[in-house]
Parts: C-alpha cells; sequence; structure tokens
C-alpha cells in the first residue's frame, strides 16, 4: 500500500489538535456548571452549540473546498480555531457565559472545516485500499489529543486556590493552533481542487447521494454515533462525581484513562483492519459498548470507573471506520460525501439535551441509555446497511441500481 507521508505527518499534527478542542468540552461542562452554577440542562448547551454548526455549514464548506481546495480550507479551518479559543479570554474577564458559548460555536465552525475537508482528503492520499487504515491512524493522533488532556486542562483551570481559569486551556490551544496551520502554510502540501468543469451544485450533492445507499445508510449511523460520543463523554465525569462520589481530580483520572484506552486500540485497529473486515469490527464493538453502557446503568460492581473508561477502547474506531465506510468506493464524490456525513454530526447537539434532562430527572447512570440506544442503532447498521453486509438486502433507493 502507497501513503503520501509528508502531507499525513501535517494532518496528525491537525487531529491533535482537533482531539484536545473536542475533549475539552468535557473538561469545560463540569467546570462551567461549578463556574456559572448551571444545572445540567443548561450545561448542555456546550454541546449543543459546539455540535449545532455541523447544520449550518457542510454544504458552504464543501463549496469552498471545491472553489479552492484541501489546504487553502485546511488554513482557514486553523485559523477559524485559534480566534475562537483566543475568545475565551473575554469571556473570562467578563464573565460571561453566552461569550462563552459563542466562542465554542467559532471553535466548532473551525472543527467543520477540518472534518469535512481533512477527512476525504486522507482517503485521497494513498491507495484506495488502504483509505481504512489512513483514517485510524490519523485518528489515533485525535485520540492523544483526547488523552493528554484532561489532566493537563484541569491542572491549568483549577488553581490551588479554588479559582477556575477556564480560560488558560484555550490559549494554550490558540498557540499551538496557529503554529500548524504556519507548518501547512510554508509546506508543498497537495491542494487537490476540482477540475474545471466540475460544477457544484446543492440540489446535485442531494440527488447524486442516493446512488450510494452505504452512504445515506452511513449518514444516519453517524448521527447516531457523535451523539453517543457526546454523551459518554461529556457526562462521564459527572457520572464518577454523582454516583461514585469522586472528586473532579479522581474523575479527570479515569477520563484520561478513556482516552488512553482509545488511543491505544485506535493505533491498533490500524493492524486488526489487515486482517478483519471494518463493518465486523464496527459491529462487535457496538455490541461490547452495549453491554457496558447496560452494566454502568444497571449495576455497581466496585469496577464500574474502569468499565465506564473501557468505554474508549470500543469507541475509538468508530468515527473514522464509519465514515470510511459511508464513502467507501464513491470516487469523485468523498468531498461531497463528506459534507453530507458532517450533517450528521449535529447528532452530538441532539442527544446530551435529551441526556441532561434525563439527568436531571432520574439521575446520571439512567441518562446513559440514551447513548446506549445509539449504539444499538450502529450495530445494526454495521452488520446489514454497509456495502458489504453480513445478509444481502433486496433494496435499492433508485429503481434499477444495484444492490450494495
Amino acid at each position: 500500500m502507497k501513503h503520501q507521508y509528508k502531507p499525513l505527518i501535517l494532518l496528525c499534527l491537525m487531529f491533535l489538535t482537533v482531539g484536545s478542542m473536542f475533549c475539552m468540552n468535557d473538561i469545560l461542562l463540569p467546570a462551567l456548571i461549578t463556574h456559572f452554577k448551571l444545572n445540567y440542562t443548561q450545561a448542555t448547551l456546550i454541546q449543543f452549540t459546539f455540535y449545532s454548526t455541523y447544520v449550518l455549514f457542510p454544504l458552504p464548506i464543501a463549496w469552498m473546498i471545491h472553489k479552492y481546495g484541501y489546504r487553502v480550507s485546511l488554513m482557514v479551518a486553523l485559523f477559524t480555531c485559534s480566534l475562537g479559543c483566543m475568545l475565551f479570554m473575554p469571556a473570562k474577564f467578563l464573565e460571561s457565559y453566552p461569550i462563552v458559548l459563542l466562542a465554542i460555536f467559532i471553535i466548532s465552525t473551525g472543527i467543520t472545516v477540518i472534518n469535512v475537508a481533512a477527512n476525504p482528503f486522507i482517503t485521497l492520499l494513498g491507495d484506495p485500499e488502504g483509505a481504512h487504515i489512513r483514517m485510524n491512524f490519523v485518528q489515533v493522533f485525535s485520540r492523544i489529543g483526547y488523552a493528554a488532556t484532561p489532566l493537563i486542562a484541569t491542572a491549568l483551570i483549577y488553581n490551588l486556590a479554588g479559582e477556575i481559569r477556564f480560560h488558560f486551556p484555550y490559549l494554550l490551544l490558540a498557540a499551538l493552533i496557529m503554529i500548524i496551520g504556519a507548518l501547512i502554510f510554508f509546506s508543498k502540501m497537495p491542494a487537490m481542487k476540482a477540475d474545471v468543469e466540475d460544477k457544484f451544485s446543492v440540489s446535485g450533492i442531494f440527488k447524486a447521494s442516493i446512488r450510494y445507499p452505504h452512504l445515506v445508510f452511513g449518514i444516519v449511523a453517524m448521527f447516531f454515533y457523535v451523539g453517543a460520543e457526546a454523551c459518554t463523554a461529556g457526562f462521564f465525569i459527572p457520572y464518577l462525581k454523582t454516583v461514585l462520589g469522586f472528586t473532579e481530580t479522581q474523575a479527570a483520572r479515569y477520563l484520561t484513562l478513556y482516552y488512553i484506552f482509545a488511543a491505544v486500540m485506535g493505533l491498533t485497529a490500524v493492524l486488526i483492519l489487515r486482517y478483519v473486515k471494518a463493518f465486523r469490527l464496527v459491529g462487535f464493538f457496538g455490541l461490547a459498548m452495549i453491554t457496558c453502557y447496560l452494566i454502568c446503568i444497571l449495576t455497581n460492581t466496585g469496577i464500574n470507573e474502569y468499565i465506564l473508561a473501557s468505554l474508549g477502547l470500543f469507541l475509538s474506531i468508530m468515527f473514522p471506520t464509519i465514515f470510511s465506510l459511508a464513502i467507501e468506493d464513491i470516487g469523485a464524490f468523498a468531498g461531497r460525501g463528506s459534507a453530507l456525513l458532517n450533517f450528521a454530526i449535529v447528532g452530538g447537539s441532539v442527544f446530551p439535551p435529551l441526556q441532561g434532562i434525563i439527568a436531571d430527572n432520574y439521575g446520571v447512570n439512567v441518562s446513559y441509555l440514551v447513548p446506549c440506544f445509539c449504539f444499538v442503532v450502529i450495530t445494526i447498521y454495521a452488520f446489514f446497511f454497509t456495502k458489504h453486509p453480513l445478509m444481502k438486502r433486496n433494496f435499492s433507493f433508485v429503481s434499477g441500481s444495484p444492490t450494495p
């Protein structure tokens, strides 16, 4: 298998910061509950704001990629993320929760550009048969960013006097993002712009997508997956604090373990995918997720903190593998298929508020029924609705089109 290693290295560095920015939502949620005296439902506005950008921007971003190529789009993304991070400074000094939400919205806009542009770009940087492996390898660095963030961010946010300085980690991230942006600017990363005769059409994107049923089903699976991931990580620390009685620092250690598990399994998956079909791996890991959720909801085994952390093992491969399964064999439509897939990331704004309502009324442990249900849907998708399911389906969206 051939891979273009130089641009992949730059994308790995970029996804390191993306993982950290995603993880910051999980650290920020309990910190802002304390700082602004929020309930769980109010606090989940963080997740709602973060993921709502995926409703607004995927198609405009797809147009930008079509017009200017991947390299320019990624530099725009990094500038936008750094701007959002720096906005946490006035949010802190003005003690403004609305400005925090605005900053999160801007950061998420930049990350949306990265997700729409970088993920299909990764699949194009080498032989098609290596796409699943490249996706999982680059996403390992996202998981490393996740794993490194909880302890570092917690130490930066909470000082010895008990003051909550929620802006500190974001200023550090802003500096790191600008360095990576400069590296991409001075690099020879290929732009891969669309052909001149290839016309961009919003209606054409939706019409063309129905030729690929596995893409449409992948969009549904991604919607439930991102919702499940946001719920799992967003309520991780509240579960350990309210259900198991852990302190903030103790809970952060287990969140770190959760992300370490995710990083290790993400790297291991690069090898596993050489021998195990991608759809089977998603399906069996989905069954493992459901089992772990039910244990944490229904019982207190004495090791629930480790069972909760073990969710990182099985969740680790989901985003890159579902993504690559959805755009498998769709050729030049990959960039626009990516835009449609990124609409599905709005699931991260839909499910956490539902979980917050359940947590406020019935307890955090019961609220984990929400991501558990999401993984029931994902497991069904993996086994029956990918391009190469366990059982063939006599189903197609377009009359006369081949059954996938």
